[in-house]
């Protein structure tokens, strides 16, 4: 028997079965990599997700907790506040652009014109700052602010004069402008700001012929400070000659009052 050839026959057999094997071998390996990467793409890919849906939700959760948060104040909130002087919840209430800061109660005041009334400097701030409206005129016709102007809230006068637009052609309920009232109430401050820096007339008449000047002399007492803004007029050339409605000049009041100092500068400045 040629053993030789015999085992040539059965190790080529042998050979390819064993090469085939580790062939398989191979593949069913690469084939165990496959799945286990496709498994691990898709844990990665389900966990992004997962995350996106949860951020997602997280989102939506802090959107809705903001708009919760969001306070929907009652009309009428502007006006309580301001007259109770609570600057805070002004503040507030001014943070949502869709309040209505001109808002008026029965008397048709604004919370502006409230915060005049009061003396609130810095809730009148605030307000002009938002753009309030200082040119509304309530039930009896004033305006902040012919009222700053008429009732010596200087510092509010000031800021409204340095940050908005007053109109000169609305008059008080006597037919007159800021500068008349301010003269006549001894505001001297005021109508030094009004004289300086708005454009009021300093010669209008209002219902009676008055003037600021013939106010200042003809319904007050003579005393220093209106010989003050007596002057502070003459010097920025108010007209000493107009007459009012009863037919008198400043001068024929200090003269008939026996306002002595007075009748000095009206004669000084005498046109």
């Amino acid at each position: 028997m040629n053993f030789k050839r015999i085992n040539r026959q059965i190790a080529l057999p042998l050979f390819l079965f064993l090469m085939t094997g580790c062939q398989n071998q191979d593949s069913v390996e690469q084939t165990s990599r496959e799945l286990v990467e496709e498994q691990v793409v898709e844990d990665v890919v389900e966990k992004n997700e997962s995350g996106e849906e949860a951020q997602a939700v997280e989102n939506e959760e802090t959107s809705t907790e903001v708009e919760s948060e969001k306070v929907n104040f009652e009309h009428g909130s502007l006006l309580k506040a301001v007259n109770e002087g609570n600057q805070e919840l002004v503040r507030s209430i001014l943070e949502d652009s869709d309040y209505p800061i001109d808002e008026t109660n029965n008397k048709n005041e604004t919370p502006l014109l409230i915060a005049v009334h009061n003396n609130e400097i810095e809730i009148s701030k605030m307000l002009i700052d938002h753009n309030a409206d200082i040119n509304k005129q309530d039930a009896i016709s004033d305006t902040p602010y012919l009222y700053a102007g008429a009732e010596g809230r200087t510092e509010i006068l000031k800021y409204m004069l340095e940050n908005a637009t007053p109109d000169e052609t609305i008059l008080n309920r006597f037919g007159g402008n800021a500068l008349i009232p301010a003269a006549e109430k001894g505001h001297l401050e005021n109508v030094k700001l009004l004289l300086e820096k708005s454009e009021s007339n300093i010669d209008f008449q209002n219902n009676y012929g008055y003037t600021a000047l013939i106010e200042a002399v003809a319904l007050r007492n003579g005393s220093k400070v209106y010989q003050d803004i007596v002057r502070v007029l003459m010097e920025n050339g108010a007209n000493p000659n107009l007459k009012d409605n009863y037919g008198k000049t400043a001068l024929d009041y200090a003269k008939k009052l026996n306002y002595v100092e007075i009748e000095k500068i009206l004669q000084e400045y005498k046109q």
